[in-house]
């Protein structure tokens, strides 16, 4: 058992860092179909957690594989890279979370991945082929979020043009339970496999997996833990999402999940690893900005974006010093 325990350790932070995802990355699948009152608070969290493990299940795990051989070279880092990566999310995420901002677990995994890598054995440790992928999901999340989704609700404005506001209500309430399904489902297909892939990653580290592979069991698992943490903690970034970025109703929530769902579910089958975060929060913007310049309250918005900007350095950083601190110590 004392040769087990610092894999076991890093496995729980691992897990940790996975709830708090839970907290501030999974609510953001069902923020929108809660704020407009299309589905109780307990039936979205419900949904959510179930179509988020099965997204990670019948989509593949390229995305894992991205993060857990392609962002740092698993032969040359060792447990307390990995370690000193998960406690830096898992303090930068909490913080985050207690002023309702909605982090992007994404961008926290890859800089404290890459910064601990980088304190522990140089810049050789990065992988160029994953940190593509990263900056292309980059493009993917906000981009993509935000266009796709004025697009989308450009085109309903001039289909639904002359219809009556009630209908319109009625229509996309059960339509927008569809598109928070579908919400669900492509976050469990990206954001669900990244703690997957570090989870399998920590595995080989540890001498337990001979090769990188993301069983059944760390899929249900980690999923598992992920919707518990929503249940748990998610509601402060559930009402930031959902009402006060802009004022929602169910058609603006149709457009927002049915974009950024097709823009993760995309970047999923190319095995980029993007922020959804990012995506819906872009796509809500773009659906408001629709309305009129002045109905996105630019201020709350600023605000998520400055926490986006910070995550990078802030979390490599704290990454690198633990690395460093356990290099010393251990």
């Amino acid at each position: 058992m004392p040769e087990a325990l610092p894999l076991v350790l890093v496995l729980l932070l691992v897990l940790g860092a996975e709830f708090v995802n839970g907290w501030t990355d999974a609510p953001n699948a069902i923020a929108t179909v809660i704020s407009t009152r299309v589905l109780s608070p307990y039936r979205a969290v419900l949904m959510a957690a179930v179509l988020n493990i099965v997204g990670a299940l019948v989509t593949g795990t390229a995305v894992a594989a991205t993060i857990g051989k392609g962002i740092v070279m698993p032969e040359v880092i060792g447990l307390p890279v990995v370690a000193a990566a998960m406690i830096a999310i898992i303090t930068w995420s909490t913080i985050a979370w207690r002023f309702g901002l909605p982090t992007s677990e994404s961008h926290a995994l890859v800089s404290g991945l890459a910064g601990a890598g980088l304190a522990t054995a140089g810049p050789s440790v990065l992988l160029w082929d994953g940190w593509r992928k990263v900056i292309l999901g980059l493009g993917f999340s906000t981009l993509l979020g935000f266009s796709l989704a004025l697009v989308v609700m450009l085109l309903l404005y001039n289909i639904l043009r002359g219809v009556g506001p009630s209908f319109v209500r009625r229509l996309f309430g059960r339509l927008q339970v569809l598109s928070a399904a579908f919400m669900a489902f492509s976050h469990g297909s990206n954001d669900g496999q990244k703690f997957m892939g570090t989870f399998a990653l920590a595995m080989v580290l540890g001498g337990q997996f001979t090769s990188f592979h993301v069983p059944l069991w760390v899929v249900l698992l980690c999923g598992g833990v992920m919707g518990l943490g929503t249940v748990l903690g998610g509601w402060r970034i559930i009402r930031t999402m959902g009402s006060r970025i802009t004022k929602l109703e169910p058609v603006h929530g149709f457009a927002a999940e049915s974009s950024a769902g097709f823009a993760i579910t995309l970047a999923s089958f190319f095995g980029i690893p993007l922020s959804t975060t990012h995506t819906i929060n872009t796509a809500i913007m773009g659906v408001g900005a629709t309305k009129r310049f002045s109905a996105v309250r630019w201020g709350v918005s600023r605000q998520i974006v400055l926490a986006w900007v910070i995550t990078f350095p802030l979390c490599g950083a704290l990454a690198a010093l633990l690395a460093l601190l356990f290099k010393l110590v251990f």
